[in-house]
C-alpha cells in the first residue's frame, strides 16, 4: 500500500491540497533514525491505539515507565518495557497488547519540548512487555502542543478500579470541557494509528453525555486520522489528567462534518476512567501560539 489509503485521498481531493499531501508525505519512512531513536529513549509516556480483538472496539491507552522503558531495538523495531498495561486487565487494551500480529499506532509526545512523533505497526508480546516492527515512522509539527516543562514520577501511586458506562457523568464532561489535549485511535484495513488534538481549553466540545465534539484545526494536510474516519469510523479517545494521572478512555465512532466548518462529532458507545492510571506529575501547561480561540 502507498502513503494514503482510500479514505485519506478522499479527504484530500475534497480539500484540494493532494498535491500538498504528496509533498508531506514524503517524510513517512519505515526506518528509526537515530535521532528518532535518541528522543524515544527520553520519553516517560507512550500513548498505544489499537482495536481490541474480541469485540472490534478502538482504543488509545497510556503506557508509562522511567525514561528508556521504549527503545529502539533495530532499524525498524522498539520494545516497551513494562508500562504499565500489558496483562493488565484494567486497561481496555490488555487483550491487543497481548496479541501477536496485533496493529498498533503509537505516539510519543514530549510536552517540555513540544515534540512529537509517530510510529505505526505490527505488535509481538514479549516477556518482559511489547514489541513493534515498524512500518511507519514520522515526526508531525509541535502545533497545538501545550508546553509542560516538568514533570514528577510518584512511585506509590497506584491505578484505581475501572468505572465502566456507556456516557459521561457530569464530572467526566466537565474534565473533558477543559481539556487541552487528547490522544485519538483509528484503524484502517491492516493498521492502526495514534494521533494528538490539542487547544485552548473550551476546544472539545461536549454536546451531550454521548456524544462530542471538536472543531478540525489545520495541520499538515496528510489528513491520515480523517482519512481512516472515513473509512471506518471505529475510534478511541484518551483524556488524560496531567496532574493527577486519571485517564478517561473513550470509546465509539466519529464522523467529520466539513461545512461550515470542519467539525469531528464523536458518538460515544463506552467510557472508562481509571483514577491514578499514569504515575506521572506535570508542571501546569502554557498554551501552544497556534491555538486558535475557542467559542
Amino acid at each position: 500500500m502507498g502513503v494514503y489509503h482510500a479514505g485519506s485521498l478522499a479527504v484530500q481531493d475534497r480539500l484540494g491540497v493532494r498535491e500538498l499531501a504528496d509533498h508531506v508525505g514524503r517524510s513517512i519512512g519505515e526506518g528509526i533514525k537515530p535521532v528518532a531513536a535518541a528522543f524515544l529513549e527520553l520519553q516517560p509516556l507512550l500513548v498505544v491505539g489499537a482495536a481490541d480483538p474480541a469485540t472490534g472496539r478502538v482504543w488509545a491507552a497510556p503506557l508509562s515507565g522511567s525514561p528508556g522503558f521504549v527503545r529502539a531495538t533495530g532499524p525498524r523495531q522498539i520494545s516497551v518495557v513494562g508500562g504499565g498495561t500489558p496483562g493488565v486487565p484494567t486497561s481496555p487494551l490488555a487483550a491487543a497488547l497481548a496479541t501477536e500480529g496485533t496493529p498498533v499506532g503509537t505516539i510519543a509526545l514530549d510536552p517540555r519540548t513540544r515534540r512529537r512523533m509517530r510510529l505505526n505497526g505490527t505488535l509481538r508480546p514479549t516477556p518482559r512487555g511489547i514489541a513493534i516492527e515498524a512500518d511507519r515512522v514520522f515526526a508531525n509539527c509541535p502545533k497545538y502542543l501545550q508546553r509542560r516543562e516538568t514533570y514528577e514520577t510518584l512511585p506509590d501511586r497506584r491505578p484505581g478500579e475501572p468505572r465502566v458506562a456507556d456516557e459521561l457523568t457530569e464530572a467526566q464532561a466537565e474534565f473533558l470541557a477543559v481539556a487541552d489535549t487528547f490522544f485519538l485511535a483509528s484503524v484502517h484495513e491492516g493498521g492502526a494509528d495514534a494521533s494528538h488534538r490539542g487547544g485552548n481549553p473550551g476546544f472539545v466540545r461536549v454536546d451531550s453525555p454521548r456524544e462530542l465534539s471538536w472543531r478540525d484545526y489545520p495541520g499538515n494536510a496528510m489528513f491520515l486520522t480523517l482519512g481512516n474516519l472515513a473509512a471506518d469510523p471505529r475510534a478511541g479517545l484518551l483524556f488524560l489528567d496531567w496532574t493527577t494521572g486519571t485517564a478517561v478512555y473513550l470509546t465509539g465512532e466519529a464522523r467529520t462534518e466539513f461545512t461550515p466548518e470542519r467539525r469531528v462529532r464523536f458518538t460515544l458507545f463506552e467510557a472508562i476512567e481509571i483514577q491514578g492510571a499514569v504515575p506521572l506529575r506535570w508542571s501546569a501547561p502554557e498554551y501552544s501560539p497556534a491555538n486558535p480561540d475557542c467559542p
